[in-house]
């Protein structure tokens, strides 16, 4: 069977949500004996080096990507105010990559084209004209839910607006676009019935985030106690703006419990302003290396998201290293969990300083908490179950 995916980014380094989402994807379907085609847009935001890719899973693709600069342009979110398209997405379109992507259609028959997110739905007349292959659309979060929930928290009228506008041209276009493939995939049951809502009525399953567990192993005599952590890229506005708050709301009074406690913080892109906080006991560690290692060698995963859709791969990971993740209900959205048993849910100040409080005072809590958050990832996120049950969903669209 021949899968060709398109995504919005280059997927390596799997290092963040949407990449480790791709890779995992492709690792499971090549393990099933699929020939993997993949299409990326290297966008400017996340550009890699493609000579410097060095990955057996890279290895064993067919592998094409297109350069675009998907920068927010002033005069460019100006003059598309005058137009029907959502800025957002008209971005991650090019000419010159449409050409591209039609050469590699004349060149092979594809069974399967995947898209991998609302980015790259403008390529799709192009491979409806080109190609007779079963298309699939992957929804890795619903967009314009991100971006209304961001507006309706913003206080500066003027942005505000612009960002209610952009949420109302993201629905209209993730409406349109919905019954235009034969399969989508929503990547949690949240999604499915927002999805629904929008009006699909199309074929539609659910395929969770999948991890390879080979990678998160637990060696606890390097877990250093008492810490909490936060690990997410700072440059996505859903991550600044909770931890902004955590810090700002919860972090002065959480401080006090104990000289020895220390919090880390660490990510892609990391503000200068979170360099800059009062604090002692914060340590910002911008970037790490290894982020396994580095929630390996903490105790309590701080996931504070007041806005976002989709599902948290962080959190995905933390449960799979057996973390006691204290988050908000935002932010387990989608996710198998129960409060008290494989996570906590703390949605103010008050339930954050009480959780954390118990964890501290109370160290067998978080560690039986971690110890089944990681039998939950094992029985609901484990990459081989996921591929095998998406390569049966790619036969049944063949065959219909």
């Amino acid at each position: 069977m021949k899968v060709l995916m398109l995504t919005n980014r280059v997927p390596f380094p799997p290092n963040s949500g949407y990449p480790i989402v791709v890779y995992n994807t492709i690792k499971g379907l090549l393990k099933l004996g699929v020939d993997v085609t993949l299409f990326s847009i290297n966008a400017s935001k996340h550009n890699v080096d493609v000579d410097d890719i060095y990955d057996p899973v890279f290895e064993k693709i067919n592998f094409h990507s297109f350069n675009i600069d998907t920068e927010v342009n002033i005069w460019g979110a100006f003059f598309n105010i005058f137009s029907n398209q959502s800025y957002n997405v008209s971005r991650f379109y090019d000419e010159d990559a449409e050409k591209l992507l039609e050469n590699v259609l004349r060149e092979q028959e594809f069974d399967i084209v995947q898209f991998e997110g609302l980015f790259v739905v403008p390529y799709l007349d192009t491979i409806k004209e080109h190609s007779k292959a079963k298309l699939i659309y992957r929804a890795h979060n619903i967009e314009f839910d991100v971006w209304e929930k961001l507006a309706a928290r913003e206080q500066f009228r003027p942005r505000r607006k612009y960002l209610e506008f952009l949420s109302r041209r993201l629905k209209v276009y993730e409406t349109e676009q919905i019954n235009r493939f034969h399969q989508v995939f929503a990547i949690s049951e949240p999604d499915r019935q927002n999805i629904l809502r929008l009006g699909c009525q199309t074929r539609l399953d659910v395929f969770p985030v999948a991890i390879d567990f080979e990678k998160y192993n637990v060696d606890v005599t390097k877990t250093s106690f008492p810490t909490l952590f936060h690990l997410g890229a700072m440059d996505w506005r859903p991550n600044k703006e909770g931890l902004e708050w955590f810090l700002d709301e919860i972090w002065p009074d959480i401080e006090k419990l104990s000289g020895e406690l220390r919090f880390y913080i660490a990510g892609k892109n990391m503000q200068k302003q979170f360099f800059d906080y009062d604090s002692e006991n914060l340590i910002v560690e911008g970037e790490v290396f290894d982020a396994v290692e580095f929630m390996n060698s903490k105790a309590i995963m701080i996931v504070p998201l007041l806005s976002g859709s989709g599902m948290r791969v962080k959190i995905i990971e933390g449960m799979a290293m057996q973390k006691c993740i204290i988050a908000t209900t935002m932010a387990a959205e989608g996710i198998n969990c129960e409060n008290g048993k494989n996570i906590m849910i703390a949605d103010t100040p008050d339930e954050f300083y009480r959780s954390i409080l118990q964890c501290i005072t109370q160290p067998n809590k978080w560690q039986d908490i971690g110890k089944n958050a990681r039998k939950t990832v094992e029985r609901d996120h484990e990459i081989n179950s996921n591929a095998k049950r998406m390569l049966a969903i790619y036969e049944i669209l063949i065959l219909s």
